[in-house]
């Protein structure tokens, strides 16, 4: 079924988030497009993410006496927000649209839900903390200088950040094939993506003019002089990865940071296990959204066993794949607290800069919004396992 049915460009006619995915693709350069959209390897993992959806079906309850005014409240780390999604960290989104980052933290603040800021984010972790009513969260990377890794936790405290979200399936950097195609040397377009850059005045208007290629805003310490653009940077961010990261360095960040902490890229009941004993305080079921691991298990797949493991010990969240208020309801009803967007939001992003990323949010909260009500209930703490079933024929 074609489910991208609109052909224009205005966002605001977007019905579904893959409407707006086409939007942006036609709004942004080729190269732009594809870091966002594309995945590792075979991208075996990337339509996996999608397709694994189709595996869970919804047993409705009709008869309940369901009101016009439902709620999709609920609460992480004892704080309530509006409904059980986050914007989860993405990097370079000044490569997006001009102050990518910021954009995205206010269409967050606007619908009352956390923003994760990433590490390789174009905006300071200090302006995004000035942001009103937004609850600010900070993903970091390890990377082989420690010394960055404490100062970098030092600012986040000064910033009065409550969250860090640690990054640990990225320590070797997936195979994006995307980026062989696109750049003829590291981070040298090819002709063909540079002629397509021109048919895009209204991004290059947006993002290079007039200040050029954007910068780095939370890696200066670890870069060399001058190496802060998007451009001269990624190499150095290769050689600074650390791919020994254990269970001792999260013990160390523990004892480092007094603040909730939040290891992403989790696919493993033992793991997730060990996670408690650290005393970590969240989890976020992660395959990078298929841009690391290709042929990784989908974090749908190991919801309920971890849960089922850890108890209500720590929060568990979820991310890679999710298009859809059904597909959030679903992760809800495996026993997620709450799911992470990553390329949903960067879609609206791409396809209508902050308010684009508000109307991406807005089509996931209806879809929760009117399959809660279909499936019989009033607010999210009425939903139970009865609710989903599970299909063995896919």
């Amino acid at each position: 079924m074609d489910r991208c049915a609109y052909s224009g460009l205005n966002y605001r006619k977007a019905v579904n988030v893959e409407e707006l995915r086409a939007i942006a693709k036609r709004r942004l350069p080729n190269f732009v497009y594809e870091y966002i959209h594309g995945g590792s390897d075979d991208e075996v993992t990337l339509e996996r993410n999608r397709a694994i959806f189709d595996k869970y079906y919804f047993t409705p309850r009709t008869l309940t006496k369901v009101s016009k005014q439902r709620s999709l409240e609920t609460s992480i780390f004892g704080k309530k927000i509006s409904m059980p999604v986050l914007i989860g960290p993405t990097g370079f989104n000044g490569m997006v649209t001009k102050d990518g980052d910021t954009k995205l933290a206010r269409a967050a603040t606007h619908y009352g839900i956390p923003f994760t800021l990433s590490n390789a984010s174009t905006t300071s972790l200090e302006d995004i903390s000035k942001i009103d009513g937004l609850w600010h969260w900070m993903q970091i990377y390890f990377y082989r200088n420690r010394d960055y890794v404490k100062k970098l936790v030092e600012r986040c405290k000064e910033a009065n950040y409550d969250t860090i979200v640690v990054t640990t399936d990225s320590a070797i950097f997936g195979n994006r094939e995307w980026d062989r195609r696109n750049y003829s040397r590291p981070l040298v377009l090819t002709m063909r993506n540079k002629l397509h850059v021109l048919t895009k005045p209204r991004w290059l208007n947006d993002v290079l003019i007039p200040d050029g290629i954007p910068q780095f805003k939370n890696l200066g310490d670890l870069l060399p002089p001058g190496e802060t653009s998007v451009k001269g940077a990624a190499a150095v961010l290769g050689q600074q990865l650390d791919p020994s990261l254990n269970w001792d360095d999260i013990r160390w960040l523990r004892d480092e940071w007094k603040g909730r902490l939040v290891i992403k890229g989790i696919l493993s009941v033992e793991e997730a296990a060990t996670a408690v004993e650290v005393g970590v305080d969240g989890i976020v079921l992660s395959n990078h959204g298929g841009r690391q691991l290709d042929y990784s298990v989908s974090p749908m797949e190991l919801i309920a066993d971890i849960r089922a493991k850890v108890g209500n010990q720590l929060a568990i969240l979820v991310d890679s794949g999710f298009r859809r208020g059904s597909d959030v309801l679903k992760a809800r009803l495996l026993g997620a607290d709450a799911v992470l967007l990553g390329r949903t939001t960067l879609y609206g992003l791409g396809a209508g800069g902050q308010e684009g990323a508000e109307h991406a949010l807005n089509i996931i909260r209806e879809e929760m919004d009117r399959i809660l009500g279909l499936l019989g209930c009033n607010d999210l703490s009425e939903l139970d396992s009865a609710s989903l079933m599970v299909s063995s024929s896919r």
